[in-house]
């Protein structure tokens, strides 16, 4: 089956060795201190696990569309019409810091797990990754590093689809851990302060966002 499996890739012209180089800088990025991380946390932690996998299928679904973008040469338009970019980053911008008004404004707020819908949760994801136009910039150079220039339709439908998988597991673990009863009682007992830490450093990277050159 290993042997099947690995004829059908040569097939294609797709290499195993690209996409494990493509994942770990993808998992990096992933990590890194940021708006989708930082979303994903307050939202498992004030939501629950449910909530957690829902924003982070959202936040995948997004940044697989951006990659799926610079792909198909997203990257080339923004650079070609500068404004273009500046209306994405500005919007973004705006966005992000709307939400961190919104975790300021609820801090002392209590919580249910039933206030948050998973639509909700999902949705946002979304608008958080869509909020960072910046990502097929990152995506376009790392694609540009990583894989040979000549790409088919079906090798950038399974980079897009690889890029989706790894990130829904990636964020789903990451809400499973942080779901904890030992971790989610931490933060019931000091919500408000880490509430509005999340909103001064989600109001510094939108600020950051439309700033940024």
């Amino acid at each position: 089956m290993s042997v099947m499996g690995s004829k059908s890739l040569e097939d294609i012209g797709m290499s195993f060795e690209y996409l494990v180089a493509f994942n770990l800088a993808l998992l990096a990025a992933i990590i890194s201190p940021g708006p989708a991380f930082l979303y994903l946390l307050k939202m498992t932690l004030s939501g629950g696990r449910a909530v957690g996998i829902a924003t982070g299928c959202g936040l995948a679904v997004m940044a697989s569309i951006w990659t799926l973008m610079a792909l198909m040469g997203l990257d080339g338009i923004f650079r070609l019409f500068p404004w273009a970019y500046t209306f994405f980053k500005v919007g973004g911008a705006i966005y992000l810091l709307f939400v961190a008004w919104g975790i300021w404004r609820h801090a002392h707020e209590p919580i249910g797990e039933a206030e948050i819908k998973n639509v909700r949760a999902f949705t946002g994801g979304v608008l958080v990754n869509l909020a960072n136009p910046k990502a097929v910039l990152f995506a376009a150079a790392v694609l540009v590093v990583i894989f040979p220039p000549e790409m088919t339709t079906v090798h950038k439908a399974m980079i897009m689809g690889n890029h989706l998988i790894v990130e829904i597991i990636v964020y789903s673990g990451f809400a499973y851990l942080l779901s904890t009863k030992s971790i989610a009682a931490q933060y019931l007992q000091k919500k408000h302060i880490l509430d509005r830490f999340a909103a001064v450093v989600l109001c510094g990277l939108g600020l950051r966002l439309v700033t940024d050159r």
